[in-house]
């Protein structure tokens, strides 16, 4: 791979990576091949991993782009839960075919068998053993440092072979068969985002760094395997499958899953993966749609590069809503039900494509440039496909969440810079905010504002993308790009206008200092608006408010944004909470799980006992992270403690072993303040960013769930 692939063009070199413990400034990878095995009864994947790279000149700095290691230690990033069972390195021989992988066969319990070992076509040159130790390096991974020869030739290429077995890692999910919806196979999915991948195979798990990829899979009969690649074929007669990512990306974007799955096209180049019992209902939500979006996104930012985009469906189980996997995007099932709120999440993960995945940003310490830039890319693939009303009702939900968010942590706080310091042994997921999304959108929004015309900002991000597609970029790479293209905005120094400098807005705490027109919305906002001051006026007149609208004709963003300004005024009188439980409670209850959620959270922090019953049958009947953790949170804090632990006995054997923990240390410790969203969040780093043991969920998430979509 060329350099261009991987550094940032403008910049040169890219930034250092503080939660990277790999020497990925030293060495250049070349492709990544990998060798898995999936063994569900063991919850365990045997892997091979056979990275190509070469050193990079002597001079480059040491691990993590510092000061500088020994010359003779290649480090990658590992983790604990990887049992790392030999590392042997080999030349490579030019215009070698991939290498195929033996998989043994079982032997005799409790003797696991060992894991695939790679087989090189023709002659194979010897693979030399190389000494390596696993050493500590935050709560969230570990550093498998490996000794090289003394002296390699930096103009060849080699081989590091590394076979391990992986157990109890963060990023890979094992499902029983009572956790999937047709209750008879083992299920498994990955969840990479953003430092996870590295207990799923040895990498330079760092952003700044692309490769392509290819794998063979073997797995149970019955479990049909995707990945995040290009290419896939299954080979029926040695019972595997292969895949292959012919576009560099970054590791975290390596992606798996595998189960009970079947397929339906829903478009030419699109199609979804589900259970059987949901492949009905998730066709006849997207037949059709898919394509238009990908047709709108094209329309304003140039070609869909990745071949196909399909989704598939996960369980409840599934830590996050999405997660932008390149040709297979990651959607939990329970948004099935949803429908506007499943618009714009695979809205987000389709405008992913272009940014995030074929540009990204070269440090965790930026993620705005990922998830800003693909929320602004979103709202303009709504406006162009559903109208700028629509789009504007889902900015203002968004942004009342942001400013929820603001009020909880404060105007001072760091989290709330586009760039954040991250410190070392900090886990990246818990930068994962709002501000990330919305201050980052809000930024986008103005510098499209400053074009004068959107569609003169779509020619900009257009030739941004085509400049940088498969490398990672910082921030003043697009600034850069932004005010060349525009030289008479450079002329006018708009980037020092006093109070909206550029470095003010990535390196300011607090609110947005610009937020965007919404005036084409209050069609859909202004009945929000005048409802909720009917509510909240004295004296009530409740008659009055109930019958000034019909809510059942309400589209669902207009609901979870007054239902949320009742949140956010609860614990409300006690005349008013009873008024609103007679005018709306039956209603509420045929609505989808997005509203059911909010009015069960406005019944509890009201302590409204006649409406109990009904959290506790939504509890019953619910084993998705982001539909229980905001409930529990507010059973804590509140007098319903000891209802929420009846519950939760009764329930307990229907939840994912994350999810149960993670309700556990909330009935045990209360709400924990902190108000960080975790990708994946669990124990110690989520894999959708959390990474200890497993993700250990925000115990924080009422806001984090509710209101962000959690795409990483």
């Amino acid at each position: 791979m060329s350099r261009s692939r991987l550094r940032p063009a403008a910049s040169m070199a890219a930034p250092p990576d503080v939660a990277s413990a790999s020497s990925w400034a030293r060495f250049r990878p070349r492709h990544l091949r990998l060798g898995l095995e999936l063994r569900p009864d063991a919850r365990a994947l045997a892997g091979c991993l056979v990275l190509e790279l070469r050193a990079e000149a002597a001079e480059a700095p040491g691990p993590g782009g510092g000061g500088g290691g020994e010359e003779e230690a290649l480090v990658l990033d590992a983790h604990p839960a990887l049992r790392v069972a030999s590392v042997a390195l080999r030349a490579c021989r030019a215009g070698e075919e991939r290498c195929g992988f033996a998989f043994a066969a079982a032997g005799p319990a409790p003797r696991a068998p060992p894991p695939p070992a790679p087989t090189f076509p023709g002659p194979a040159g010897p693979a030399r053993p190389l000494p390596f130790r696993l050493e500590p390096f935050a709560d969230f991974g570990a550093a498998l440092s490996v000794s090289l020869p003394a002296a390699l030739d930096p103009r060849q290429p080699f081989q590091l072979i590394v076979r391990y077995t992986a157990v109890d890692a963060p990023a890979i999910w094992w499902l029983d068969p009572e956790l999937t919806y047709g209750n008879s196979k083992p299920f498994v999915f990955t969840q990479g985002h953003s430092v996870c991948n590295r207990s799923f195979f040895p990498c330079f798990d760092t952003p700044a760094v692309k490769c392509t990829y290819s794998a063979i899979v073997k797995a149970p009969e019955g479990m049909h395997v995707l990945m995040s690649a290009t290419q896939s074929t299954y080979e029926e007669q040695e019972g595997v499958y292969q895949f292959y990512m012919e576009y560099p990306v970054p590791a975290y974007l390596v992606a798996l899953v595998a189960g009970d799955l079947v397929p339906a096209d829903i478009g030419p180049r699109s199609r979804v993966w589900a259970e059987s019992c949901l492949l009905s209902t998730a066709v006849s939500k997207l037949s059709g749609r898919v394509e238009r979006w990908l047709s709108a996104a094209e329309s304003l930012y140039g070609p869909y590069i990745w071949g196909r985009y399909d989704i598939v469906f996960l369980p409840p189980s599934f830590p996050i809503v999405a997660m932008e996997n390149p040709c297979l995007t990651f959607i939990i099932s329970s948004i099935l039900e949803s429908d506007e709120f499943l618009i714009i999440d695979v809205i987000h993960e389709v405008a992913h494509s272009w940014f995030g995945n074929a540009v990204t940003n070269a440090t965790w310490e930026e993620m705005w440039l990922s998830e800003g830039l693909a929320t602004y890319a979103q709202r303009r693939i709504t406006t162009e496909t559903y109208g700028a009303a629509f789009t504007c009702l889902e900015t203002a939900f968004r942004l009342d969440a942001l400013h929820r968010q603001m009020k909880l942590l404060g105007e001072d706080n760091p989290v709330s810079k586009l760039q954040v310091k991250l410190e070392p042994g900090v886990n990246p997921s818990n930068l994962m905010n709002l501000f990330t999304y919305e201050k980052g959108y809000c930024f986008v929004y103005y510098l499209s504002q400053l074009c004068g015309d959107p569609a003169h900002f779509d020619a900009f991000l257009r030739a941004y993308i085509e400049k940088y597609k498969f490398t990672s970029v910082v921030a003043h790479d697009l600034l850069d790009s932004f005010l060349t293209f525009f030289p008479e905005l450079k002329e006018q120094c708009i980037e020092s206008k006093t109070g909206l400098e550029f470095e003010r807005w990535l390196n300011a705490t607090g609110p947005p200092l610009i937020e965007p027109d919404l005036s084409q919305g209050s069609s859909l906002t202004s009945p929000v608006e005048t409802l909720f001051s009917l509510w909240t006026m004295e004296p009530l007149d409740a008659l009055a408010a109930a019958g000034s609208v019909d809510i059942t004709k309400w589209r669902t963003f207009q609901t979870v944004l007054f239902l949320d300004r009742l949140l956010d005024g609860s614990p409300l009188p006690h005349e008013v909470i009873s008024k609103l439980s007679e005018s709306y409670s039956s209603q509420l209850d045929s609505m989808n799980a997005e509203i059911r959620i909010r009015w069960l959270q406005i019944i509890v922090r009201n302590d409204y006992y006649p409406d109990l019953h009904k959290v506790r049958r939504f509890l019953e009947n619910q084993m998705s992270r982001m539909y229980t953790i905001p409930l529990y949170e507010d059973l804590c804090t509140g007098t319903l403690k000891s209802f929420a632990l009846e519950v939760f006995y009764q329930t307990q054997n229907q939840l994912h072993p994350n999810l149960r923990k993670t309700i556990q240390q909330i009935l045990t410790q209360g709400l924990n303040p902190l108000v960080a969203v975790d990708s994946t969040v669990v124990t110690a780093d989520a894999p959708a960013p959390g990474l200890e043991e497993k993700p250990s969920e925000a115990a924080n998430g009422a806001i984090s769930l509710r209101d962000v979509n959690v795409s990483a």
